[in-house]
């Protein structure tokens, strides 16, 4: 099988195709044929060196949609044949994939190999955002970082089912406000004056709850608005900067800085998150939630979705096509 891997660290020409084997699977894994996989930020960073020790040639990749061709023994919930989208084992950048069957969802019909690699990743991570981990009333006042994203144009559609009004979306371009819009966000701004704006929209009370994928000084700024009793969700650092706050920033205030991972709650939760796919899937096969697909590239153009990738030029998410 054709498959891409990177043998050093660096810039998007490092991702090199070769010829290898399909993967082996054990009891409890199911083999797929990819026919879409999602390019997510984080594989950006491990290609640049993000991952604190990697054994190369090294995977890229976290989700996918295709079909099951091969099972193991103690699967049970998973057949030969079952249209999936799956957190893949060892990346997802080839034309074979490898996922345990508690990280592997069967696709209602009603959801193609596109919405399903492109959600499957944002979805979950909006939805345990939304849902799980913070309870978000109709009139809070919420801002969305990265808003544009994959994650971003998800997290508005969530708060919008919820009924949530005061919706403040931030970005990295003007250019984008007329998508933030038509996804539910009520404000737009961009990070140059974001704090300020949120200020004013709310009578210079601040926001109820900051959803933060970014880090470094947007969090700082972010902290700037944030009223008392508010909390601030943090689950990136797509800056590349490391956030810094003291005990003086929530003490005194009551405010709350919860972290989250959907990388380590897939690791040491998936049953977690396979008790959550029901309602997930529902979302997506109800069309209450779509995925902003930005881009599909083909196979062999994975170092232009790289590129496309890192330069945040787009919006929602980059897929490739592997047929």
């Amino acid at each position: 099988m054709k498959k891409i891997v990177i043998r050093e660290f660096g810039e998007p020409n490092v991702l090199q195709y070769v010829e290898t084997d399909k993967p082996t699977i054990d009891d409890s894994e199911v083999l797929i044929q990819v026919k879409n996989f999602s390019i997510n930020y984080a594989d950006i960073k491990n290609r640049k060196g993000g991952k604190a020790t990697a054994n190369f040639p090294m995977s890229l990749g976290l989700d996918l949609a295709g079909v099951v061709v091969a099972v193991g023994k103690s699967v049970t919930h998973l057949e030969i044949g079952d249209r999936v989208a799956a957190f893949a084992k060892d990346g997802t950048y080839a034309e074979y994939a490898v996922a345990n069957e508690k990280l592997a969802f069967k696709l209602p019909e009603e959801v193609s190999f596109e919405q399903g690699a492109a959600g499957l990743t944002v979805t979950f991570l909006s939805y345990i955002l939304t849902n799980e981990l913070v309870n978000i009333s109709r009139d809070a006042s919420v801002i969305v970082h990265a808003a544009s994203g994959g994650v971003g144009t998800t997290l508005l559609q969530l708060l919008k089912l919820k009924g949530v009004e005061n919706i403040i979306a931030v970005t990295s371009s003007t250019s984008k406000f007329e998508l933030l819009k038509s996804y539910g966000a009520k404000y737009t701004f961009t990070y140059s004056d974001f704090s300020q704006g949120a200020l004013a929209v709310t009578n210079h009370e601040g926001v109820d709850i900051v959803f933060d994928s970014v880090a470094g000084d947007v969090t700082k700024q972010s902290l700037v608005c944030l009223r008392e009793y508010g909390t601030l969700l943090q689950f990136g650092n797509a800056s590349g900067q490391i956030a810094t706050f003291t005990n003086l920033d929530v003490h005194a205030s009551c405010r709350n800085i919860m972290g989250f991972s959907l990388g380590t709650t897939r690791q040491l939760r998936p049953k977690y998150i396979q008790e959550l796919s029901t309602a997930v899937f529902e979302l997506i096969r109800h069309q209450q939630i779509k995925t902003h697909i930005e881009r599909i590239f083909n196979f062999d153009s994975i170092i232009e979705a790289h590129k496309l990738m890192e330069s945040t030029a787009h919006s929602g998410k980059i897929l490739v096509a592997v047929e």
